[in-house]
Formats: C-alpha cells, sequence, structure tokens
C-alpha cells in the first residue's frame, strides 16, 4: 500500500512538470520522505525528477535559454555541496522537520515575490537564486521554488523558463544524487530493480498524461493545485518528523 501511494505521487507528480515546467519535487518530495524516510525520500525524488526533466527536455530544446541556465547552475552546484553534507550529518527525525520547513518557507517566499511588480537581475540575484536553490534541491529535492522566484523578479517570460529549467533539474538532481552517495559513504535507496521499474514507468506515464494535459488546461490553474498539495505535504513531513523526535 505505501508502495502503491508512492507510485500515484510519482504519476501526479510528473503530470505537473510536464505541464508547468516544475512541481516533481513540490509534490513527491513530502510524501517519499514520509514514507520512506529523509535520505532515501529524497534520493529517489532526485533520481526521478532528473529523468523526468531529462526526457521532457527532448521537446523544449529549442525555448532553452543556455546563458541563464549557466548563470544558476554554477552557484546551484556549491548549494548542492552543503545540502548534501547536511542530509548525511543530520539524524532523520529533525532533517524530516527542516525538509517541511524549507519547503514551507520556499513556497512562501515564491509567493510573496510573485505580488511583487519590480522587475530586477544581475550576477548576484543569480547567484542567490542557483545557491538556494541547489541548497534546498540536495537537503529536501525542492529547488523550484528559489528559481521560480528569479523568474518572477526578473519578469522570464514562463515558456522559456519552463524550458530552461529542464537542464536545470536534470544537472541539479544528478549532482544532488551524486553528492549524497559520495557524501554518505555510497547509500543508495533499497529498492529491487522492479520497484524501479515501476516508478520510472509510472513517471512516463505522468509524463504522457501531461502532454495531454498541457493542451486544455490552464498552467496557473495546475500551478496552485500543486502549491496547495506541497503545502499540505510539507505540513504532514513536520508533524511526522515531530512524532518521530
Amino acid at each position: 500500500m505505501l508502495f502503491a501511494v508512492v507510485l500515484i505521487a510519482v504519476v501526479v507528480g510528473a503530470m505537473a512538470q510536464r505541464v508547468v515546467g516544475l512541481g516533481f519535487g513540490l509534490m513527491v518530495s513530502p510524501v517519499l520522505v514520509v514514507l520512506l524516510g529523509p535520505l532515501d525520500g529524497v534520493m529517489i525524488v532526485n533520481a526521478c525528477g532528473a529523468t523526468s526533466s531529462l526526457l521532457i527536455l527532448f521537446r523544449v530544446w529549442r525555448d532553452v535559454d543556455w546563458w541563464r541556465y549557466v548563470g544558476l547552475i554554477v552557484p546551484g552546484f556549491v548549494g548542492i555541496a552543503l545540502g548534501a553534507l547536511l542530509v548525511s550529518r543530520v539524524p532523520a527525525a529533525p532533517l524530516e522537520i527542516a525538509i517541511g520547513a524549507l519547503l514551507i518557507l520556499g513556497l512562501l517566499l515564491s509567493q510573496l515575490v510573485a505580488r511583487t511588480r519590480r522587475r530586477i537581475d544581475g550576477m548576484g540575484i543569480r547567484t542567490a537564486s542557483g545557491f538556494s536553490s541547489g541548497f534546498m534541491n540536495a537537503a529536501a529535492a525542492v529547488g523550484g521554488p528559489a528559481v521560480t522566484a528569479y523568474a518572477v523578479l526578473t519578469g522570464w517570460e514562463q515558456k522559456r523558463f519552463g524550458a530552461t529549467l529542464q537542464p536545470y533539474f536534470l544537472s541539479t538532481g544528478s549532482a544532488s544524487l551524486l553528492a549524497k552517495a559520495l557524501a554518505t559513504g555510497g547509500h543508495w535507496p533499497a529498492l529491487a530493480v522492479w520497484e524501479w521499474g515501476l516508478v520510472f514507468a509510472c513517471m512516463i506515464a505522468g509524463i504522457a498524461i501531461g502532454d495531454v494535459l498541457a493542451r486544455k488546461l490552464a498552467g496557473e490553474v495546475v500551478r496552485r493545485a500543486v502549491i496547495g498539495i506541497a503545502y499540505a505535504g510539507a505540513a504532514l513531513a513536520i508533524v511526522n518528523g515531530a512524532g518521530h523526535l
């Protein structure tokens, strides 16, 4: 039953990733953290998030803004290194609470920034956004809010933003997975080969459904649903972690 919930979360997260450009980590990370623990849960989300971004990248390649990608990913790698070190050193229960709190903080930040009409850009804000996103991706598999805040502040056009997120999440997800494996001495989530196969099959199914929904649903509607579910999942992670203390 627990694994069935994991598979459902993967399908829904992949759908959101395809329609909005982000949302896989936001929706899947809290569920997997509660069900599988903070380390294994986040590592699985990192692996699936990187793979889903790779699959979507082939569809949006022409719209990727490679200059902004480089400006975000370089400081992102620094954040990933620190986030992986944190995950490998902090006990499970406090880490679960921290992941839920980080997620809520990131969601609140992105929503507050979305209300401003001011438009700013430059190396400083790119560096801060990339570092924050990388850190949160490694620690909680939720690097989306930080780069979303950057997109709002700079007035980044949605189509280009959604496309550029795919190589960005491919890079951060892969780097986060590798960094945590190295920081923990080669730890890997305890899933059988057939379970990994089912997870990736559900992810592909979610992307396929998202292809259909992208032509019928407004991205804003899906984005609001993703945020609502993410808040609920983050709260559940905090409550679950507090219960384990």
